[in-house]
């Protein structure tokens, strides 16, 4: 179902809004209506959250989004950045660089950042389009299929592989990984969902799933393979560098690094192919016009990544009283940027309800903005997703969706879970 306009959006009272309530995350359109309230008539709104949790600050519009973001001074990330709120000893165990702020968080930040910066990675086009090119000469032929399994989880989870240094026979169960830890709040994925009792039995695990024990023995064997050796892949930059603070990685320190990757480096980039497959089908213009003139892909890669926002939200913790938006936020207050929401913010969009593959100057927050946690793979991401249209539009003669196309039940990662569609091939 495509994306309303706000005129088309039923109106949602602003007391009925509640972005705690996973439910409202499956259809594709509540979401929407409440970010449209929010940032109308509440654009710093206090949410309650059934306890454990305390409730939170829920900032909707783009440019309270973007200082929040850039003030880790103010908002920090080391009291996590999820809505789950830990004790000191579940920070400690469970901190990975997202959890992380100052020195430290450059230090373990700067392991990597030249693997994923401009040059490195415009060196790896040839080999992303050879994998493209695998997986749509698998894909296609198949005529009715679906998109997420076969497309939009095979890419990426393919140049994870490549940069891991892991054999493609592992892509499955990095694939089944991402699915477990990411949507904990799924039946459909998770082992123990995050609210229940027996999620207790792993709360020093990331994202309390059975799955991080998984891939923790994965990443471990890896690193002991690879330890004292002279590999290019990102296992063996984190076991045989030392990071610039000369503080070398802790075991924990690997363990949280590696399970990053695992799932960052899927999960964000598949969502947002398959957002971008859905909204072309249901915009057919814009493909067309795409197929017509396919140098606008370059460009139209920013209005995928703002549509698609494959993140809902990230949090951060006040660390000061501080007032914003004209609400007084207290110390320790959980403070939770809504990017996806900050993406159709009509202050910073014109007519951000709108799926235009020609639009400039578009200044989404889909990776941070501006922030110390800008996404290591940003570069990546975008060159994955340009290369996979510009490979797959051409090979399109038509595409229809087939069925419906469930979304995961979450809060945090937009994703979609089946796109079941029916092509036919140039």
């Amino acid at each position: 179902m495509a994306e309303a306009s706000p005129a088309a959006f039923d109106p949602m009272p602003l007391d009925d809004v509640d972005l705690a309530d996973l439910g409202r995350f499956t259809d594709g359109i509540t979401p929407w209506r409440m970010f449209h309230t929010l940032r109308h008539w509440d654009p710093v709104h206090w949410q309650p959250e059934p306890a454990p949790n305390s409730g939170f600050w829920a900032l909707t519009r783009h440019e309270d989004i973007v200082r929040v973001d850039r003030d880790a001074d103010t908002f920090t990330s080391t009291r996590f950045v999820n809505l789950e709120e830990l004790d000191d000893d579940q920070i400690k165990k469970r901190a990975s660089i997202l959890e992380m702020d100052g020195a430290r968080h450059r230090a373990l930040r700067g392991l990597l950042q030249r693997q994923f910066g401009q040059n490195v990675i415009n060196g790896y086009a040839d080999f992303l389009r050879g994998l493209t090119a695998t997986t749509l000469d698998a894909a296609l032929p198949r005529k009715s299929f679906d998109f997420v399994e076969h497309v939009s989880a095979d890419f990426p989870i393919n140049v994870l592989a490549r940069l891991l240094d892991v054999p493609p026979e592992d892509n499955r169960r990095l694939i089944d990984w991402g699915n477990r830890i990411i949507g904990h709040t799924d039946p459909d994925y998770a082992d123990v969902l995050l609210d229940s009792a027996e999620s207790e039995r792993y709360r020093d695990l990331p994202f309390r799933s059975p799955a991080s024990i998984e891939v923790f023995e994965y990443g471990r064997e890896l690193a002991r393979r690879r330890r004292g050796g002279h590999g290019t892949d990102l296992v063996s930059r984190l076991v045989n560098e030392t990071p610039r603070d000369q503080v070398p990685l802790s075991s924990q320190d690997f363990d949280n690094y590696f399970l990053l990757l695992v799932v960052a480096g899927n999960e964000t980039t598949r969502h947002a192919i398959s957002h971008t497959m859905l909204a072309l089908i249901q915009h057919p213009d814009q493909l067309d016009r795409l197929r017509r003139e396919p140098s606008l892909i370059p460009g139209a890669v920013e209005e995928f990544l703002r549509w698609a926002s494959p993140v809902y939200h990230f949090r951060r913790t006040a660390t000061r009283d501080v007032e914003l938006g004209g609400k007084r936020i207290r110390e320790g207050d959980k403070v939770v940027m809504w990017y996806a929401s900050g993406n159709r913010d009509e202050r910073v969009f014109t007519d951000p309800y709108a799926f235009d593959v020609t639009r400039t100057d578009n200044d989404h927050v889909t990776f941070g903005k501006g922030s110390p946690h800008l996404c290591l793979g940003n570069l990546l991401a975008r060159t994955e997703v340009r290369i996979m249209f510009e490979e797959l539009i051409p090979r399109l003669a038509d595409i229809r969706l087939t069925g419906e196309v469930p979304r995961v039940r979450s809060n945090f990662v937009n994703g979609i879970k089946r796109l079941p569609v029916e092509v036919t091939p140039a």
